[in-house]
């Protein structure tokens, strides 16, 4: 009986033995496969954050176009003209106002300068060549072919004309276009363009970006939709401070990608109720009736 015990006994050691043999010979195999299978985990997390920002910044872009301005409601004022340019790299497309000079002869002072800033295709490749940034835009196979110039218009109190240009800055590589803004206000009964200091008081400009922070800082807060965006430098307000249109009840200054947010997230503007700029707009007759129905 006991050697039987004992023939058990080593029957089980022996046993013990080759499977703890198994394990030692299979755990490079295990972890090996580990890792793949991490690896693996990580590029398809990768691929969908990519995917994720992909559909977000289409998302930005599509509320920018489609947003409403009052093109329809100003047609016997302006004359929309559009241009088309194509060579082998790229196809510009661009659409662009000019005023109805019968209205009045100092609107050709707004034409002559959109024609030159504007309708200039020779300028608009040279700008586009110069910007080789990528600013944080998804690296592609394949990049778009089609680049274009758009805009949208407004008017206070039919006194004041703020036209918003966007334009699609092309880089190669990229997947997604990145948007830059250029904003003119001009005065319908002077036939003058107007800037910063027409609007609001000499050295304001620190109280303003104070109160464009508070703003931005309030949306980040307030939801995902700014998520990653940051307050602005005194250096990019400043550079942008004559970026802004202007409506019957607020502001908009507007800033390109990579200024205020990242392209995949947040939005172009910020938009502020003239009732939050009542201390820093200049207080005179002319900007009452501009802003006061």
């Amino acid at each position: 009986m006991k050697y039987r015990y004992t023939i058990l006994l080593l029957l089980c050691l022996l046993l013990s033995h080759c499977k703890n043999d198994n394990n030692q010979k299979s755990d490079p195999e295990l972890e090996q496969l580990e890792s793949i299978t991490k690896d693996s985990l990580q590029v398809e997390d990768r691929d969908f954050k990519t995917l994720d920002k992909s559909v977000a910044i289409e998302i930005k872009q599509k509320e920018l176009i489609e947003k409403k301005d009052e093109r329809e409601v100003l047609q016997q004022l302006i004359i929309e003209k559009s241009e088309v340019f194509k060579s082998n790299d790229f196809v510009i497309n661009f659409k662009y106002p000019l005023l109805n000079t019968s209205l009045n002869s100092t609107y050709s002072n707004f034409n002559t300068f959109i024609n030159t800033y504007y309708a200039n295709v020779t300028k608009t490749i040279a700008d586009i060549k110069e910007n080789k940034l990528l600013c944080d835009s998804i690296a592609a196979k394949n990049f778009r072919e089609e680049r274009f110039i758009d805009y949208k218009i407004y008017t206070v109190n039919d006194q004041i004309l703020s036209v918003l240009f966007y334009k699609e800055n092309f880089y190669s590589g990229a997947m997604h276009p990145s948007y830059s803004f250029d904003c003119f206000n001009f005065d319908l009964n002077k036939g003058v363009f107007m800037n910063f200091e027409d609007f609001f008081t000499q050295g304001s400009e620190e109280e303003l970006l104070s109160i464009i922070n508070l703003n931005i800082k309030n949306s980040i807060r307030q939801g995902d939709l700014y998520y990653d965006c940051w307050e602005l430098s005194s250096d990019d307000f400043f550079t942008s401070k004559n970026n802004f249109v202007i409506n019957d009840t607020s502001l908009a200054f507007y800033f390109d990608d990579c200024v205020m947010c990242p392209s995949y997230t947040g939005t172009y503007s910020i938009e502020l109720p003239l009732t939050e700029l009542l201390s820093v707009l200049k207080k005179s007759n002319t900007n009452s009736k501009y802003f006061i129905n």
